[in-house]
């Protein structure tokens, strides 16, 4: 079946392209057509034009929407499931997992519509007040990453409309049935034409056109490449920027740790949704005394993994979201080796009965902080052992890398959790829990390389969808 992109509340097509399934690749899930440039001109003539009226328009009409469109993402909660775990390669309860997730984010800012609020305060001149509102950003391109199709296209596109903007969002080419799915019921939830427009198609074609003039704001997810790129873009062009770019996440796990407990986070944080999270546990940090102790444990734990098509049953970890990603994460792993490092578990690629892309998760020991594993992001069911010889040490190598997006531990010393929490340079901490696994209505976004700007998520997108006003008046 064909889908078009959305522009200025019309379906129109372009050059179709098929959506393969990473478990069996003779599964084409469907055509999308992929935009051009000038399509992206048109979105945002569109968006432009759509503004003044949706951002003026009653607030009730806003929430209805937000409303509507998060209730069906909920009721279509298994078959967006299936759709989801078809073309990113999730399992199944990992995809209900992130849809239920995405249609209580739509509704969450539902309400955040009818909770915004200013300040009026007496100014320090006599007969003066000050009255300090917020007021949409305007037009806000929107680019998502293909490793949560639905959940961040509706953490970003929530908030945007929410608070009175409008949208042109380009999700990405791996991953377009979950973003046209999301689009077409927004589409019949009511949106007005123009105020929210689909381009799909790849970043490299469409990303000047996307970060360029007209746009009021870019909220980015993905590599730190492009981001890097987007920013320049923003300061030619004036338009304000929110950059998710990434992590190297440590799980330090110290000798007082639950074992078992630590094991399960590394392996749920490290390899669950095949390590294709910017949240993964890449670098697990273990103190000496319990290094090799925790090592046999998470292997035991590893091997009782079931790596197969997504939507199998007793499936655990899924396949990599496609070849050019199994392939890189293949070349990490033998870099890693010819630096020194030991496979102690995993890595290779595995046959199933379908052609998919598939992956054993792989447990990399003797690795040092400086190894390329250590220090570049994989995006993959890839995890290196980092041996310490205790807690500050701990906290040096993990805080060594440019990233800074989210930083576990596992302890059971109140002391050691309470420093953790307080010195590890990331935006997200987590204490006895895995480094992946975050709620929707609290800000999200990490430090140093991860991140530019203002916090997605909860009521903190409002300080990148809104911009803030001061009037001064004498009555």
């Amino acid at each position: 079946m064909l889908k078009h992109n959305l522009i200025a509340g019309e379906w129109v097509a372009g050059t179709p392209s098929p959506n393969i399934n990473p478990s069996d690749t003779a599964d084409v899930i469907g055509e999308y057509h992929q935009a051009e440039p000038a399509d992206v001109g048109r979105a945002i003539a569109a968006a432009q034009d759509a503004l003044g009226p949706w951002s003026r328009g009653p607030l009730q009409q806003r929430a209805d929407i937000l409303d509507r469109g998060g209730a069906e993402i909920l009721q279509r909660l298994d078959e967006l499931a299936d759709l989801l775990a078809r073309e990113e390669g999730k399992t199944l309860r990992e995809a209900r997992g992130e849809v239920t997730r995405a249609g209580h984010i739509f509704r969450f800012f539902a309400g955040e519509v009818v909770r915004q609020s200013g300040q009026h305060l007496d100014s320090i001149r006599p007969g003066v007040e000050i009255d300090i509102t917020r007021e949409p950003v305007g037009v806000v391109s929107l680019i998502t990453p293909w490793n949560f199709p639905i959940a961040i296209p509706a953490w970003k596109i929530a908030p945007a409309l929410a608070y009175g903007n409008t949208v042109v969002f380009k999700p990405a080419d791996l991953t377009p049935g979950c973003a046209w799915a999301l689009a077409e019921m927004l589409h019949r939830a009511g949106l007005p034409a123009g105020v929210f427009n689909l381009v799909m198609g790849r970043g490299s074609k469409l990303g000047s056109a996307l970060a360029g003039p007209g746009v009021d704001a870019v909220s980015f997810t993905g590599s730190d490449g492009v981001g890097r790129g987007i920013l320049r873009a923003g300061a030619e062009h004036g338009f304000k920027v929110q950059l998710e770019m990434g992590g190297k996440n440590p799980l330090v796990v110290l000798a007082d740790a639950d074992l078992d407990l630590a094991a399960d986070c590394a392996l749920d944080g490290a390899f669950h949704a095949t390590g294709q999270r910017c949240t993964a546990s890449s670098r697990l940090i273990v103190e000496d005394s319990v290094h090799d102790a925790f090592v046999d444990r998470l292997k035991e734990k590893m091997a009782r993994q079931v790596v197969g098509d997504a939507r199998a049953g007793d499936t655990t970890i899924g396949p990599v979201v496609d070849d050019r990603q199994l392939q890189s994460n293949l070349e990490h792993l033998a870099r890693a080796q010819a630096e020194g490092a030991t496979l102690a578990a995993g890595g290779e690629r595995l046959r199933r009965t379908t052609n998919g892309f598939y992956q054993a998760p792989a447990l990399l020991t003797d690795t040092t902080e400086h190894m390329h594993i250590n220090q570049d992001e994989v995006f993959g069911p890839v995890a290196s052992v980092i041996r310490v010889t205790g807690f500050d040490e701990a906290l040096v190598v993990a805080n060594g890398v440019r990233f800074g997006l989210a930083a576990g531990i596992c302890t059971t010393s109140l002391k050691h959790a309470s420093r953790f929490r307080r010195d590890a340079q990331a935006g997200m901490v987590m204490v006895n829990l895995p480094t992946a696994g975050v709620d929707y209505h609290v800000p999200f976004g990490g430090r140093k390389g991860s991140s530019h700007g203002p916090r997605e998520q909860g009521s903190y997108a409002a300080e990148f969808y809104t911009t803030v006003k001061t009037a001064y008046v004498r009555p």
